[in-house]
């Protein structure tokens, strides 16, 4: 009895001291590196991770003597890039309250991925007065790549936001090529109406002129008498 008491003893001294460094670990898939006085373990808040899901780039910040830094100001910026493009800066800033939740030392910048692939992370600014400029790319040595949501979709594989903005990119010219063309159509159409329409009216004034004309004709026209009928003598005249 007395050893299974000891044995439990231990069990729980055993987790009681190694689950607290197990949460103090940076995850595994994170790019560690040591610039300057800082030792800096980047990667994705999520892994793995996903286009079009909420992520986060992730940093744990700790210094030479591997003492985790908590009071890290507003002072580090980072660049999401893909490809050749680059979203604007993002402030790093801690995910954490020591004493309520989270891991000391780890610091956020969230934001949703929106492709599949590669991304870089790049910092600029500050830690404690010392200037960093340094990026991180994700690559199997380093951290994890974004994935392509599908493959964990279940149990539809919906379109992503990027892919419904892919179609959309391909569609928008054929829907403005096909509205040019009814536009034109219709232009030409009305065009043709209203050149009808001026030669109704135009083929109307002629016949009312003609009509005028030949109704002065007959009333300027002398009326023929009939043959031995006696002439007035005004007549005459």
């Amino acid at each position: 009895m007395r050893k299974r008491s000891a044995a439990a003893a231990a069990f729980v001294l055993g987790a009681a001291l190694v689950l607290p460094a197990l949460l103090a670990t940076p995850a595994l898939a994170h790019e560690e590196r040591t610039v300057g006085k800082y030792h800096l373990a980047v990667g994705f808040g999520e892994e793995p991770a996903y286009s079009g899901q909420e992520n986060s780039v992730q940093m744990f910040l700790h210094d030479a003597n591997d003492k985790t830094i908590t009071d890290l100001g507003p002072t580090l910026q980072v660049e999401e890039k893909f490809g050749n493009l680059t979203m604007p800066p993002l402030t790093m800033e801690p995910n954490f309250e020591i004493g309520e939740f989270g891991i000391p030392g780890d610091y956020r910048a969230f934001f949703f991925p929106t492709r599949p692939g590669d991304y870089t992370f790049h910092f600029t600014g500050t830690i404690k007065g010392q200037k960093i400029d340094e990026s991180f790319t994700s690559s199997p040595s380093t951290f994890s790549s974004v994935e392509d949501a599908s493959k964990v979709e279940f149990p539809a594989k919906d379109p992503s936001t990027g892919q419904l903005a892919e179609r959309l990119t391909r569609e928008i010219p054929r829907v403005q090529q096909t509205a040019a063309a009814d536009a034109k159509r219709a232009s030409d159409e009305a065009s043709s109406a209203k050149t009808l329409g001026l030669v109704g009216i135009i083929v109307g004034a002629v016949g009312i002129a003609v009509g005028a004309a030949a109704l002065i004709a007959s009333r300027r026209r002398p009326v023929a008498l009939p043959a031995g009928a006696p002439v007035s003598t005004e007549a005459k005249r």
